[in-house]
């Protein structure tokens, strides 16, 4: 494993608009072979994942009136918050997807180094998050590019627990499912847990300090680091422009369908945005937080000129490879929840 440098010019990059669109990067166009790791931090943003509705997700005043960023990843998972005590850590393996889907793979580095910093009871629990005194400190998301794949997360040491509570709205049923009341309730700092003399440490002194225990070292130095140069540099720079950098691709339209349903299943949240009209879906649009290597629009398509009935919705969504294109969920469990009652 070696590490790569997203510093520019020698001063790290705090843009989360720029530095969610460096996993894209490596894993097309840079290629480095094997496996690099790139740790770094945001300022204040929001990071929502690729099949969020970021109208239903966010309050979006609240981020606009308190100058926080909007950046949607291409991956999925849910939206979380980012500010200068957060960190953000990423594997990029190229040419061996045989630890894909292994969320252990990514955690189990960083959980014995949280162990040996004091925070004894962290660990890995659900299907992508880890805990700490039974509240969750990092959510852990990835996705795959033919024999290669980006996974990582965030990892919460000092964040404003209160500004992320005021700005994602997540949904009620999701918090339902955990058995909790709000976002706050839920997450917490791994900084209080930590032995009294680390919890010194700034955000950027932890970064480091589980670097160099996630490589076994003493100091950053004696990592083998791949440095992003000019060149790097200049293609991000196109593929920011016109795509990632855009409201379009950030925020995504509103459809503003007349019905909405939402669950949480064992693959994360599900909602519909939807019209019926004279007894068919004419309009329909998947959302949720769901982590997927397939394509959601194939569903939209079968079931949009669908019965609005039990029979037509079953069979539309039998007819879309449902397990490839979102995930272990049935036909039936879908059709149930697009006709059932509002709330």
């Amino acid at each position: 494993m070696f590490l790569i440098d997203t510093s520019r010019n020698g001063k790290p990059v705090y843009d989360a608009t720029i530095n969610q669109s460096l996993d894209n990067y490596l894993v097309n166009d840079l290629r480095l072979p094997g496996h690099g790791l790139i740790v770094y931090i945001n300022q204040p943003s929001v990071i929502i994942g690729v099949n969020q509705n970021a109208y239903s997700e966010v309050d979006l005043s609240y981020l606009k009136d308190h100058n926080i960023s909007l950046v949607r990843r291409t991956s999925g998972g849910g939206a979380v918050y980012h500010d200068f005590g957060n960190i953000i850590f990423e594997n990029i393996v190229i040419g061996d997807d045989g630890n894909f889907g292994n969320f252990h793979s990514i955690a189990d580095p960083i959980l014995a180094a949280l162990h040996d910093f004091g925070a004894t009871d962290a660990q890995m629990r659900g299907r992508n998050d880890m805990v700490v005194n039974d509240q969750k400190f990092s959510g852990m998301t990835m996705f795959k590019v033919g024999d290669s794949y980006a996974a990582g997360g965030t990892l919460m040491y000092d964040l404003n627990n209160e500004a992320a509570n005021e700005v994602l709205t997540p949904e009620k049923d999701k918090l339902a499912s955990k058995g909790v009341a709000s976002v706050n309730s839920r997450v917490t700092n791994v900084k209080p847990f930590l032995k009294p003399e680390y919890q010194k440490w700034t955000t950027e002194e932890f970064k480091n300090a589980l670097i160099c225990h996630i490589f076994g070292v003493q100091k950053l130095d004696d990592i083998e680091t791949y440095h992003l140069n000019d060149h790097d540099w200049e293609i991000i720079d196109q593929r920011l422009a016109g795509k990632y950098d855009t409201d379009q691709w950030n925020y995504g339209e509103n459809p503003g369908f007349k019905e909405y349903r939402s669950k949480h299943f064992d693959i994360g949240t599900v909602a519909f945005n939807f019209t019926v009209s004279a007894g068919k879906v004419s309009q329909f649009k998947i959302y949720g937080d769901f982590i997927t290597g397939g394509d959601i629009s194939k569903i939209e398509q079968q079931v949009i000129g669908s019965n609005y009935d039990h029979k037509g919705l079953v069979a539309a969504f039998a007819a879309s490879q449902l397990e490839h294109n979102l995930g272990k969920v049935s036909a039936g469990e879908l059709a149930e929840l697009m006709l059932s009652k509002t709330v």
